[in-house]
């Protein structure tokens, strides 16, 4: 099976992320923003059908957003992924919209940007679709800035994917947006649910996202003053801002195991002792050291803690040492087996280093003895 053109990037292990495109733009609509968010996901963009790299065969006329939803499942099902969060943009909302009514055990949590339950009935989208099939892409490509984008800003590189998509393709995907009207299932949409509207979209006026706010039970919807149709693409660090606190789960659970190495008298300190200065340090702990890396199945947290007491002594941070000692006796390690490890660490590391390393373990095995 052919499937959708898509571009992966963040660790493997991480929670996947789906992202979904404009009708004619490509996955380039996410490169401001797909990078970062990749930091604490496995980040997979797509590219519509006759859009970007993807095969116009994939679609055709009469096609619904229902089909382009089952590309999208056949993607994740090919890269072993079963649940997912997922955002979207317009058309690629609307795809969002579509799994959470349609899918939802497929879907963790869901990002609508600039899009609607429904595209202002049937009639513009037809009328669309026939001009494209009848003279191609070109004059809509040459209004692209106006439609997409406000106060001059262009991003050359969509305009250009815009003009070269393939025109049946493209119209089929405007049939899609003609026959969709979710109106009368939004309120049964149960995922977590962020609506981002811009505030200047002559396409999807911030009423179409107030709409689904107002219907799906538990929703979020985020206004971005001057902000057009292409959100990601104009202000990305704003769009960026709203979908790491909607998609950032991860930092409630990094924080539980956190405790559960460190004990929770040692985390109550650092959390006491913080400041506005190093709020997003501590933030930043959580949500990579303690709700990714710590939190990846791949290796136990056994052999987490000699790897961790091995570098500690490689570096010569004692202080930490000493942590991860009483960390490596909560994660099951032996006193004996803390002493194999420091004394492999006399040969990679030196005998000075393994030396005050035996110091800093000893002290801190006699104080729990003796507790």
């Amino acid at each position: 099976m052919t499937l959708l053109n898509h571009h992966i990037e963040g660790p493997g292990t991480a929670p996947p992320l789906l992202l979904g495109p404009s009708l004619g733009t490509s996955y380039a609509l996410w490169d401001e923003i797909a990078p970062e968010l990749s930091i604490t996901h496995r980040v997979v963009r797509w590219d519509l059908p006759g859009h970007g790299g993807s095969a116009a065969r994939l679609i055709g006329a009469g096609a619904t957003v229902g089909d382009l939803a089952g590309l999208v499942l056949a993607l994740a099902d090919s890269l072993g992924i079963e649940r997912f969060a997922y955002a979207g943009v317009s058309l690629g909302g609307a795809v969002g919209l579509h799994l959470a009514v349609h899918h939802p055990q497929r879907l963790s949590s869901l990002a609508v940007i600039c899009s609607s339950a429904h595209f202002n009935g049937a009639g513009p989208w037809e009328e669309r679709a026939a001009l494209v099939r009848r003279e191609g892409l070109a004059r809509l490509a040459d209004n692209a800035d106006a439609r997409w984008f406000t106060g001059g800003f262009t991003v050359p590189r969509l305009v250009r994917d815009h003009r070269n998509a393939d025109p049946e393709a493209y119209a089929a995907c405007c049939d899609a947006l003609a026959a969709f009207d979710l109106r009368d299932r939004l309120d049964g949409i149960t995922v977590p649910t962020l609506l981002v509207a811009g505030r200047e979209d002559p396409a999807t006026p911030p009423a179409h996202l107030r709409e689904i706010a107002d219907a799906v039970p538990g929703a979020t919807l985020v206004e971005l003053p001057g902000a057009s149709h292409l959100a990601p693409a104009q202000c990305p660090q704003a769009v960026l801002t709203a979908l790491r606190a909607h998609f950032g789960q991860e930092a409630p659970r990094g924080m539980a195991v956190r405790r559960e190495v460190l004990g929770d008298a040692h985390v109550d300190r650092a959390q006491n002792r913080q400041t506005p200065f190093t709020a997003r340090f501590q933030d930043f702990i959580s949500r990579y050291a303690w709700g990714e890396i710590w939190t990846d199945p791949t290796l136990s947290r056994r052999e987490r803690s000699m790897i961790t007491l091995t570098a500690l002594v490689a570096h010569g941070h004692y202080d930490e040492l000493a942590l991860h000692v009483r960390a490596a006796r909560r994660n099951g390690l032996t006193p004996e087996e803390i002493g194999a490890v420091l004394l492999q660490t006399a040969v990679y590391c030196g005998v000075p280093a393994a030396n005050s390393a035996f110091s800093t373990a000893q002290r801190v095995l006699a104080e729990e003895d003796g507790a």
